[in-house]
């Protein structure tokens, strides 16, 4: 294994809340409107600090995707996914962008937002949404 160069961010940083890896910039974000199996997630433009598993089909909420899950560099936890290919024409701006489920990483003001086992969020701050 090869020496591990990781990217320091300046600004808003969202970070993987197990190593404190910086792995995107609040400025990328392009939408908060995202939901995954633990609650929110947010779609950004680039991340930084990650790499990415392999490739596969999945049926979405907003139709059949070609994603590939992420993983924090550093400690390996899985942080969200990108979209390789999108099957529909509205999907279309999504290729090449990453999601970050908001449950994975830290805010930018260091909050972390917990979910119970039922679902629902029951910690935390995500003072950033607004």
């Amino acid at each position: 294994m090869g020496r591990l160069f990781v990217v320091h961010l300046e600004g808003k940083i969202y970070t993987c809340k197990h190593c404190k890896t910086h792995l995107a910039l609040y400025e990328d974000i392009i939408s908060k409107s995202f939901h995954c199996k633990h609650g929110k997630a947010y779609l950004f433009n680039k991340v930084s600090n990650v790499t990415i598993g392999e490739t596969e089909d999945r049926m979405m909420m907003t139709g059949k995707h070609t994603v590939a899950d992420i993983f924090c560099v550093s400690c390996g936890s899985i942080v969200g996914w990108r979209y390789e290919t999108a099957h529909e024409k509205s999907q279309k701006y999504k290729e090449g962008k990453s999601v970050l489920e908001r449950f994975k990483i830290s805010g930018p003001d260091g909050s972390n937002y917990w979910v119970s086992s039922h679902g629902r969020h029951i910690g935390g701050s995500d003072a950033d949404d607004s």
